[in-house]
């Protein structure tokens, strides 16, 4: 090919990628506008697929990934806007398959409820729904609840099963050695149990036993039911069309076009505005967050590392930063840590938990717990000023382990042998080609218990609580935000709303005034995300923003003590 070629190809492919800018600048243009919404309108929201906390900060990112998924940061900010929003007669929730946990449910229901204080209509609409107890405890909020006619709806409980490796590790020739504190510290028990211990089977049951008791509260209350009347229907589990509507589990029976008719108000239709549309629309054109006064929100997801955040992993530093630049910015009066992870490394988890500690010194800090915030995620939440989770939410666990896998075993099997070459008798402790030395064991429990009494003296210094309090509904265990705040590990039962409200409180801002919320992490533009790392602030074009990743991915294959959930959390 000649020269001439190459030329034009490499000037082809820049002028494709800036007509790709130009769309995308376009695009970011339009998302940042106010969208179209009729005078008389319902807003239709589709409950299904996976739920994020917050969607990708970056157009780049959204278009990759296929879109922008469902978030509970626009759910909440949409149904705000559509609360006070004249224009927004209704809101219709198409309901599916839900991909997330029964706290998030439940600020679903919520938000629901907020809604309806407004004097407004929400519909939910099921076309078919086999197994829905989480889908369905969500739109119980709903004034009223359609199936298709031949729809089926499945209210059959909260069940299944917890797999245990042990068994086919050990014919394999694997050993999983970790050491934990304490007995509730089960995160790895699939590895080194062939089944529930006592002290496994009992937070369990526990946890679940909660969770479901706090179901059939909710839904028969909203259904009009006892709860013994609302409980042999889920024994029954399964109803179909009609059937559904006799056990009065749904109000109406009805096809997709039939629907429409419930919106209507004063006997005309509304027209329909789309959740990615109404996503556009500024909260200050409906006199949401116009106030002097301003809120940082900081949203701290993903399973923690030490150093930056790799999506889908919340670095450590990465947080921290976004913490201290909220700490010195004097015109945010307070802050919002929004968390939902399952813990991570001890390390990271305490470097954000020292900004969570300076900045409560100088503004309120008030966590809000989504799904889980549990282990390190409770360690990066536990020196906050206020604490609020959702009576669902997976919280607690305070305990620590570490450990390895050893493959000795199955590389004898399969006839690969490997020569020790060390200098220092421990510089192959964490191999995986021997086991450890009950010398080394002792070692290494020492060690975890170290950081566990740190993570007690910590946990009682945030809660007010002493040593031993702590300890007692410690030792890894986790808990349900009700039984959290029985035990003194959370403060208040609730969602953003009440976070945010708190925080006004806290900050001395009247409880009727709209505050401006500042949002982390910030989005990012089209030509950003080109050339950083999307919404962390790195620009990889400098040896300092490639830096901070290589160590990222250098720590995370690094042996550490970690304060993390189980893999398998519980039966789905």
């Amino acid at each position: 090919m000649r020269r001439s070629a190459y030329v034009g190809l490499i000037a082809l492919f820049f002028f494709l990628l800036a007509a790709a800018g130009l769309v995308f600048v376009f695009l970011e243009g339009l998302g940042g506008g106010s969208a179209d919404v009729p005078g008389r309108a319902y807003l239709e929201v589709r409950l299904s697929g996976p739920v994020e906390e917050i969607a990708p900060t970056d157009s780049l990112a959204s278009v990759l990934l296929g879109g922008r998924p469902l978030t509970m940061r626009d759910l909440w900010a949409n149904m705000r806007k559509a609360k006070v929003d004249a224009r927004i007669q209704a809101v219709l929730f198409r309901v599916g398959a839900l991909q997330c946990d029964w706290a998030k449910a439940n600020e679903m229901r919520e938000m629901i409820l907020d809604f309806r204080r407004s004097g407004k209509k929400a519909v939910a609409f099921i076309e078919e729904a086999p197994d829905c107890d989480l889908e369905y405890f969500a739109v119980t909020a709903c004034d009223r609840i359609v199936l298709h006619p031949l729809g089926w709806l499945g209210i059959n409980g909260l069940g299944g099963y917890v797999p245990f490796f042990k068994g086919a590790l050990d014919k394999l020739g694997v050993k999983a050695e970790f050491e934990h504190v304490e007995e509730y510290k089960t995160a790895y028990n699939m590895f080194t149990e062939k089944g529930f211990t006592p002290p496994h089977r009992e937070e369990m049951e526990s946890y679940y036993g909660d969770i479901f008791d706090q179901y059939v509260a909710a839904a028969a209350k909203a259904r009009g039911k006892t709860e013994a009347e609302f409980r042999a229907l889920v024994d029954r589990g399964f109803f179909q069309g009609a059937g559904a509507k006799e056990a009065g589990l749904v109000d109406d029976c009805l096809y997709e076009d039939e629907v429409e008719g419930l919106l209507a108000k004063d006997g005309r239709p509304l027209a329909r505005v789309r959740f990615d549309d109404y996503t556009r629309v500024r909260p200050s054109s409906v006199g949401l967050e116009t106030g002097r006064n301003k809120v940082a929100v900081i949203y701290a997801v993903g399973t923690i590392v030490s150093g930056e955040s790799l999506a889908p992993l919340m670095g450590g530093s990465t947080v921290a930063r976004w913490i201290r630049a909220a700490r010195q910015d004097a015109s945010a009066k307070a802050i919002v840590l929004r968390v939902d992870s399952p813990g991570g490394s001890s390390v990271g988890s305490d470097v954000v938990w020292r900004e969570v500690d300076l900045a409560r010194k100088e503004k309120p800090v008030i966590v809000s717990m989504s799904d889980v915030a549990g282990s390190g995620g409770y360690w990066i939440a536990m020196g906050a000023t206020k604490i609020v989770a959702q009576p669902q939410t997976l919280t607690g666990s305070i305990g620590v382990l570490a450990g390895k896998f050893s493959v000795d075993g199955l590389l004898a099997k399969l006839g690969v042998s490997a020569e020790r070459l060390v200098f220092g008798e421990r510089a192959d402790a964490f191999s995986p080609f021997r086991p450890f030395t009950g010398e080394e064991r002792k070692v290494l429990k020492d060690e975890i218990l170290w950081t566990y009494e740190r993570f007690l003296a910590k946990a009682g210094e945030g809660r007010g609580l002493e040593r031993d309090e702590v300890d007692a509904v410690g030792r890894g265990r986790i808990w349900t935000g009700r039984q959290a705040r029985e035990r003194r590990l959370v403060d208040e039962l609730g969602g953003l709303t009440m976070a945010l409200g708190l925080a006004k409180k806290e900050a001395g801002i009247d409880a009727g005034e709209e505050v401006r919320l500042d949002v982390w992490p910030r989005k990012r533009t089209f030509w950003q995300s080109l050339v950083s790392r999307p919404g962390l602030g790195l620009d990889l074009k400098t040896a300092a923003g490639r830096g901070r990743v290589l160590e990222t991915l250098r720590l995370l294959d690094r042996p550490g003590i970690w304060a993390v959930m189980p893999l398998w959390t519980s039966p789905q």
